[in-house]
């Protein structure tokens, strides 16, 4: 199967996607003078605008490939839950997967981006784990979605607000194992060694060394190899995908691994990369690609959407052009 016709493939495919979700938003202005209150810029507001993100944001990109996905999460309904609501209706995004709770508030995290520069982020958040009665109603959800809807893959996104607690994760993935349905896992550093048996394990290579609790100063093959065999022991996944940032992709099938180096890009901000990368990880897996052919993919993708300012998701038509290219 060429890289081609793996791409091509991702309309077919139908996503479940769990974690936690948040209202990515900005407020964008310019600054040509400094407070007298304090050593800080004035930014004169220009526009604001709210996004899609954290879990949601791996739905647009899920989306964005001409796959099918699904959301499944809770979100506090303190605060801007109805706002969350509202942009995934804009994004026909089906929200039959969004378990609500009076107790939490819906995160939203708030950029200031002033002369195209990212000056300040603000957070509004719970980041407590589920209750019992919240972790319940989800687990009860996901047991609706798998068996109303044809599952291809699904995607464990977590942003360490709450959503994905350990004994959920255990549950969902042992489920999942049942229904034959491969789970691709994009973690932070809670929780990262709970996801025992998951398909494919992806985090960044920060994420790695603190779970680890072991120091990478460059990431060669040799490293990573040594490393991701320590991960192996403790987790007894079946592949590892490892984002190395300006030192590419690190990709590790169990038989073969190896480094995929960065493509060369303008740069211009990173948020948002990693869900683009376990995004189109994950559909290429479910299409059939290997584990090699996934990450290049990754690779290819994570880096074009990192040539905009925000969280952006992926340019299906861009990556095909890239793809040809190669």
């Amino acid at each position: 199967m060429t890289l081609g016709e793996i791409v091509d493939s991702f309309i077919t495919k139908s996503v479940l996607i769990i974690g936690d979700v948040m209202i990515d938003a900005y407020i964008w202005g310019e600054h040509t003078r400094m407070s007298p209150e304090a050593p800080v810029p004035v930014v004169d507001v220009s526009k604001r605008e709210a996004r899609l993100g954290g879990a949601a944001n791996v739905a647009l990109n899920v989306k964005a490939a001409g796959a099918r996905p699904t959301i499944l999460t809770v979100l506090g309904e303190q605060g801007r839950s109805n706002e969350y609501l509202h942009l995934m209706e804009e994004e026909s995004l089906a929200t039959d997967g969004v378990v609500l709770s009076p107790n939490r508030k819906a995160t939203v995290k708030t950029r200031v981006i002033s002369n195209n520069n990212h000056l300040l982020r603000v957070d509004e958040e719970d980041k407590h784990d589920l209750s019992p009665s919240e972790e319940n109603a989800l687990l009860d959800r996901f047991d609706n979605l798998i068996g109303s809807k044809s599952i291809d893959v699904i995607i464990l996104q977590d942003y360490n607000k709450g959503v994905l607690t350990e004994s959920l994760i255990i549950e969902v993935i042992r489920k999942a194992k049942e229904a034959s349905i491969p789970t691709m896992v994009d973690p932070k550093f809670k929780n990262f060694t709970s996801f025992t048996g998951c398909s494919l394990f992806k985090p960044n290579l920060k994420e790695l060394i603190e779970g680890l609790d072991m120091s990478i100063d460059r990431p060669s093959k040799d490293v990573m190899d040594t490393a991701i065999a320590e991960l192996q022991k403790n987790m007894a996944h079946l592949m590892t995908m490892v984002t190395l940032s300006e030192h590419g992709v690190y990709w590790n099938d169990g038989v073969e691994s190896g480094i995929i180096p960065v493509f060369e890009r303008n740069i211009v901000d990173v948020s948002g990369a990693g869900d683009t990368v376990i995004s189109i990880a994950a559909l290429a897996m479910a299409a059939g690609a290997t584990l090699y052919q996934a990450s290049l993919l990754a690779n290819l993708g994570g880096g074009l959407v990192c040539e905009h300012v925000g969280v952006q998701p992926l340019n299906k038509e861009a990556l095909k052009r890239e793809v040809l290219s190669l």
